[in-house]
């Protein structure tokens, strides 16, 4: 390897290198993309020019066999009025006509293939217009959605870092800590209460209230008078009493 060569490529690989670190895929997408689009104009003028081409060869010819006709006719008319001359003399005309008319007609030929070539061209290049610029739109979407998941990532690791985290899951157990605590001492206060004391009180209520509403209505006549299931039941201190009342009572009569 000769020693140009061998500077050649230390040039490229540190200037190469250097212009790669410049250059931004992005922006160079979207300039793609603008010339791309701007290369469609120039490319109609091309074909516009080919086609002005043959529509202009088109009418030459349609000059030249206009002519080649009159021609015809003056060189006929010539000869009907036994005017050879005069025949001759268009007759001459007659065959530069014709060969402008074929050398005209090969000029056409080949203008119409180059415009059809032409429109070829473009519908070819038109699709693989659209096939790149759907190819840049698409990696300039990826690239955009790349950003934004950069930035939520960026978020959650300023997030964990910044100690929000950890202060947040610490707060969570704490707050837990203290539900469970007062839940506990919630249990533990209606542990501590004697409910079933309380529902006897309460039926033991009950039967007092129905004892009274039955004296009532022996009172008033209303209840069943017979048998002594009738009666209101006395509970131990009443009977203890009575059968001290009927005791002194005695006592007094036998004095």
């Amino acid at each position: 390897m000769s020693i140009w060569t061998r500077f050649t490529r230390l040039i490229k690989s540190i200037f190469g290198g250097a212009i790669s670190a410049l250059e931004d895929p992005k922006l160079i997408l979207e300039q793609n993309i603008r010339e791309l689009n701007d290369q469609v104009p120039k490319m109609n003028e091309n074909i516009a020019s080919v086609k002005a081409n043959v529509m202009m060869l088109q009418k030459e010819v349609r000059k030249y066999e206009n002519e080649l006709a009159d021609l015809t006719a003056k060189i006929k008319a010539g000869i009907q009025a036994n005017r050879d001359d005069i025949a001759e003399r268009y007759a001459m005309r007659l065959e530069s006509v014709r060969d402008n008319i074929a050398s005209t007609k090969d000029q056409l030929k080949y203008a119409s293939l180059a415009y059809d070539k032409a429109l070829q061209v473009k519908k070819a290049f038109m699709r693989e217009k659209e096939r790149k610029i759907a190819e840049a739109k698409e990696a300039l979407r990826a690239h955009e959605r790349a950003k934004w998941q950069a930035k939520v990532a960026d978020t959650l690791e300023a997030f964990e870092v910044n100690g929000i985290d950890s202060t947040h899951d610490e707060m969570l157990n704490r707050l837990q800590e203290q539900t469970a605590r007062n839940e506990a001492r919630m249990e533990m206060a209606l542990d501590s209460v004697d409910t079933e004391g309380l529902k006897i009180e309460e039926d033991a209520q009950k039967i007092r209230a129905s004892e009274v509403v039955k004296q009532f209505k022996l009172e008033m006549g209303i209840g069943d008078s017979s048998g002594s299931a009738s009666e209101p039941e006395l509970d131990i201190s009443e009977q203890e009493a009575e059968s001290g009342a009927k005791t002194i009572g005695k006592q007094r009569s036998q004095n």
